[in-house]
């Protein structure tokens, strides 16, 4: 055999080899990773009516405001005030993009193990159609990358196994806010010019109209 063929051979398998672990083998693998990454939630941002936020410092309770104009989410509880957009928004892409690195089916007795007896903080999201989902926040994974959480809703066919999850840290970030940082805040405290004053009346200072002699 010919030293070019041998070459010409050698690079064929080589380049075949290359396509099925990179091709076929890495797309399997692929696939396998995004399966298990799914998202949390299917609801859209536009489907959400209401949320009620509880850790451990505030209940919090947030409604679709239903005037036109900004803010679009309003403070019903412990307070009545507008919501910071932003803030919310935040939270609501955390909500409707977020996707779960790992689903596991965990019995009950399990959940303290998790952090999830008694979460960090509750989601408690409310749709349009009236359907009710649940986001309990556990304690972080052992590399402290992610944070174990748990979904709940009406759909739970089996009381005692929960469908545990490993989501981003951002949503303790997102939920772990003093009330004021949820609120509008009054735009009109924002620094405003001085009021027009008086200019100075100007003095004279007397003058004696004769010299000492």
């Amino acid at each position: 055999m010919k030293r070019t063929t041998l070459i010409l051979i050698l690079l064929s398998l080589g380049l075949g080899a290359f396509v099925y672990f990179h091709e076929i083998k890495g797309s399997t693998q692929r696939e396998e990773i995004k399966q298990n990454q799914q998202k949390i939630f299917t609801f859209t941002a536009d489907d959400v009516q209401s949320l009620t936020i509880q850790t451990k410092d505030i209940t919090l309770n947030l409604e679709r405001s239903t005037k036109p104009e900004p803010p679009k989410w309003v403070i019903t509880s412990p307070i009545s005030e507008p919501a910071k957009d932003a803030i919310v928004s935040y939270l609501m892409d955390l909500l409707v993009k977020g996707k779960s690195e790992k689903n596991l089916a965990i019995p009950d007795n399990q959940l303290s193990e998790f952090g999830l007896d008694q979460p960090q903080a509750t989601i408690e999201i409310k749709l349009k159609n009236q359907q009710i989902h649940k986001l309990n926040l556990g304690k972080p994974n052992f590399n402290n990358s992610f944070l174990y959480a748990q979904v709940e809703s009406a759909e739970k066919k089996n009381d005692n196994i929960n469908i545990l999850l490993l989501v981003s840290k951002d949503f303790a970030n997102a939920v772990n806010r003093d009330l004021s940082e949820w609120k509008e805040g009054d735009k009109n405290s924002e620094s405003q010019p001085l009021p027009n004053l008086p200019e100075p009346t100007p003095t004279t200072t007397p003058t004696n109209s004769k010299k000492n002699n």
